[in-house]
């Protein structure tokens, strides 16, 4: 029996477990944030005329990166919005190549920083076997983590009459009867809902409470300051020979008056938030910097006229 073959079953498993998390756990606790705040919630799980298949959103280097959670100001099912908040998620049965993935993760989320200013979380939402170390290197980039333990989604599905977890050495046969089992149990109607419910009751439903408001204070948070830099640059100066650049670099006047026209002029733009965030973006032109600075304001203003109704 082939090495594709023996994973095969145990690979389809892993892959209704994980649908069913990002489905039920993790699509519910965001679309109760966004509609809580007024916000658009795009995923796999729904159509939108705006978009294909994928969830597709370009960062600074023009790639296209594809998500599995954006949260959006003023999107729609035909409209794209402004992106507020970016999420991956995932389920894995053991911990081998966990740092892996957690560089695999934070390295699809990170560009949304700097790309979008408005961009107020990135998140991983995991479950199962994740390791310390793993947790720990995302939290150091400064993403947001949420984590179901293994036993934790393994009992839920118990309590529902479905086994997922197998041994090490189990054998295709065995992997593939507990898929059989899996697959015919979730046909049943609101089986997938019960499973849900049997998760909340296991960890606490203050659990996903406390982590529903946690994503709500960071998505709402507002720029307390704004710092414009402008710098002028002049031409670059080319030498082949080390003492000529040498010479220039003695001789040069920092008082002496430059043309104006002559210099090409950038912007540093910088908006701190509430939360203690930092958005930098360097080497704009005004219009740019000046787009940037609508869409942060934009946002700004939304959330300010939610507090002051409250």
């Amino acid at each position: 029996m082939s090495k594709k073959t023996t994973s095969s079953s145990g690979h389809k498993l892993g892959q209704l477990i994980g649908d069913w998390y990002e489905k039920n756990i993790a699509a519910v606790v965001f679309e109760s944030v966004a509609e809580d705040l007024g916000l658009y919630l795009d995923h796999r799980f729904k159509e939108r005329s705006c978009r294909g298949g994928k969830i597709l959103w370009d960062d600074l280097e023009g790639n296209s990166v594809d998500y599995d959670f954006v949260i959006e100001l003023g999107g729609n099912d035909s409209m794209h919005g402004v992106p507020i908040a970016f999420f991956e998620t995932f389920w894995r049965r053991g911990a081998r190549h966990s740092k892996d993935k957690a560089r695999d993760d934070s390295g699809k989320l990170l560009p949304m920083r700097g790309t979008y200013p408005t961009a107020r979380v990135l998140g991983i939402v995991s479950a199962g076997d994740f390791t310390k170390p793993a947790q720990e290197y995302v939290q150091s980039r400064g993403i947001d983590l949420f984590f179901i333990p293994k036993d934790n989604i393994v009992k839920a599905w118990a309590d529902s009459g479905i086994k997922i977890d197998y041994l090490d050495n189990a054998t295709e046969e065995e992997k593939a009867g507990l898929v059989n089992k899996a697959q015919k149990e979730l046909t049943k109607k609101d089986k997938e809902k019960e499973i849900a419910k049997n998760l909340y009751k296991i960890c606490g439903a203050e659990v996903f409470g406390s982590y529903k408001e946690r994503l709500k204070a960071f998505v709402s948070s507002i720029p307390v300051s704004y710092g414009l830099t402008s710098i002028y640059l002049g031409e670059k100066v080319q030498f082949s020979d080390h003492a000529q650049a040498k010479n220039y670099l003695s001789d040069f006047d920092t008082g002496k008056k430059i043309n104006s026209t002559e210099l090409k002029h950038k912007i540093i733009y910088e908006a701190i938030y509430s939360d203690g965030a930092m958005f930098e973006r360097e080497d704009l032109n005004i219009n740019e910097a000046l787009k940037l600075h609508e869409e942060v304001g934009r946002v700004a203003e939304y959330f300010k006229a939610i507090l002051n109704n409250k």
